[in-house]
């Protein structure tokens, strides 16, 4: 009977669920170590289960000051952070990151076609990880970093492609914890053939090419060598003998004839 008392009365000093259940818990311990009846347990755990329905109804969520009569109320805090919205630090950097990869051919023409310029970009992403693991399991916000997009863009990418059967996407998700990155596969064929095609050639930030500089001499991919003057001008090369003319008086040099009488 005391037990029963002192019982009864912590029921009615609990504030909140936790308290609650461990009432409940020493109460059926209790009850299997004799110190409680079955009366007075079934009692104890009917007055636990209407207190615990009067906490449940005093939880109301606060409105907000100012706005009484908007119906705008105050959601219970969760246990996770809020999260945060990631926002690029150079905007002009982004576009023109996002038109790159959105010109760069990320998948066939035919299928290119179904989709805006942001969501092609993300499609790059999604692709030249699957071209060098064979998946992606980069987080949402990786993506749509690269990309140069706002997160929305590349979920609703994502769900477009994986709409039209273009792709799949594993959930990975765990309950009380953090959910890991979802696993993207692509399961189109003419995608893939596309991926295929392009090799290593095809990648997220392609470098400019560089210039290859000449060797000294030489114009393109063959060294040029100059030609001999002497088959030309007719001066003999320094490696063949000079024949020498012979001594005394010789006829007069003939002077150019131009047409026109002498004296």
């Amino acid at each position: 009977m005391l037990h029963a008392e002192i019982m009864r009365a912590a029921i009615e000093g609990a504030r909140t669920f936790a308290q609650m259940d461990e009432l409940s818990r020493q109460l059926w311990r209790g009850h299997g170590a004799g110190a409680l009846s079955d009366g007075e347990a079934q009692g104890l755990a009917e007055h636990l289960h209407g207190r615990r329905s009067a906490i449940r109804e005093g939880m109301r969520p606060l409105p907000i000051p100012g706005l009484a009569g908007s119906g705008l109320v105050v959601r219970r805090a969760s246990l996770f952070p809020p999260r945060k919205i990631p926002r690029s630090p150079d905007r002009i950097a982004s576009r023109d990151r996002r038109r790159l990869l959105a010109c760069s051919g990320p998948l066939p023409p035919r299928l290119a076609a179904r989709f805006t310029e942001g969501q092609r970009a993300v499609l790059r992403i999604v692709a030249d990880a699957v071209a060098e693991a064979g998946l992606c399991d980069l987080c949402l916000d990786a993506i749509a970093a690269r990309a140069g997009v706002c997160r929305r863009l590349a979920q609703g990418a994502l769900r477009l492609a994986a709409g039209d059967e273009l792709l799949t996407i594993e959930e990975r998700r765990y309950p009380g914890r953090r959910n890991a990155p979802n696993l993207v596969r692509i399961v189109s064929q003419d995608w893939q053939a596309w991926i295929k095609r392009g090799g290593k050639r095809r990648r997220t930030d392609p470098a400019p090419p560089t210039k290859l500089r000449p060797e000294p001499g030489s114009t393109g991919c063959k060294a040029l060598h100059a030609t001999e003057k002497s088959l030309f001008s007719g001066t003999p090369s320094p490696l063949e003998p000079v024949e020498r003319l012979p001594d005394g008086p010789g006829p007069a040099p003939r002077q150019a004839d131009h047409g026109y009488p002498s004296g």
